[in-house]
């Protein structure tokens, strides 16, 4: 669904950043491009009710109106989880990182960048690439035209909403595709276990990105899902429950000491 401001024109509250205070095992979760936490906010919520310390922050740009965004680029967005990251390492012993499409890209990043600093890895229809002819004419277009469509609420349950922007602004596109380039060629450099969830019906990011990834990365612990019943916002969708046990699971075997309850925070 479009993205309505709130009252001050600022960040609605559901779209807003959501952080928990869990026990000593944290999970930074990262959204997409033009979208916001709430797409990734029953994942956060689901791992927070098993004790996990969980960051979800909003990137800069998002949330609020897409010419807002035209203003951000790559390096805003990936500043905002490496800071949230250095964040949850002081706070706990064991750090994983996860995200949705652009999101999937930014962890990946994370985990080339941070090394050990970071324990695993889980990411559901990642992102890796802007396909299309247009794309190679973003650098031009992006000065004639300043937006396009979007594709949000790509889900297949009835009454499943992704709440975030129905305009693409092309400066951010175009940082997006060279952020893409740049993940790319850092994904030899990802060792941490991964967990991979991929839609086999995807109007957004096609396979061949997941596929690229796997066959890019240099872990050794991979494992690959496929979800059947959802589209690309899969965390909103029929398999959202699959992809909340399967990152337990995952989280669990590398981490057994899972932490105890917290109190949620920033809601």
């Amino acid at each position: 669904m479009p993205l309505v401001a709130g009252a001050d024109g600022g960040t609605p509250p559901a779209a807003g950043e959501c952080h928990h205070e869990g026990g000593d095992v944290g999970v930074l979760l990262c959204h997409g491009f033009t979208s916001t936490p709430q797409s990734l906010r029953p994942w956060a919520e689901h791992l927070a009710e098993h004790g996990l310390t969980v960051s979800l922050p909003l990137l800069p740009g998002h949330g609020t109106r897409w010419e807002d965004m035209q203003l951000t680029g790559w390096q805003d967005w990936y500043a905002e989880v490496d800071r949230a990251l250095r964040a949850l390492r002081e706070r706990c012993s064991r750090v994983f990182v996860a995200g949705l499409s652009m999101g999937g890209a930014l962890a990946l990043r994370l985990a080339a960048k941070h090394g050990d600093a970071v324990a695993g890895v889980i990411v559901v229809n990642p992102g890796i690439k802007v396909h299309g002819v247009a794309a190679h004419f973003l650098p031009v277009v992006r000065h004639l035209v300043p937006s396009v469509r979007g594709l949000i609420d790509d889900i297949a349950k009835p009454g499943g909403g992704e709440i975030g922007y129905d305009r693409v602004p092309l400066h951010a596109a175009h940082s997006l595709r060279r952020f893409f380039q740049l993940v790319d060629g850092e994904l030899p450099q990802v060792t941490q276990p991964l967990l991979l969830l991929r839609s086999t019906r995807d109007h957004v990011v096609p396979a061949a990105d997941s596929a690229r990834v796997l066959s890019r990365v240099s872990s050794t612990d991979v494992t690959e899902c496929l979800l059947e019943k959802s589209y690309h916002v899969a965390t909103l969708d029929h398999d959202a429950e699959r992809i909340f046990e399967e990152t337990l699971a995952f989280v669990s075997r590398l981490a057994p000491a899972s932490g105890t309850e917290g109190t949620a925070a920033g809601d």
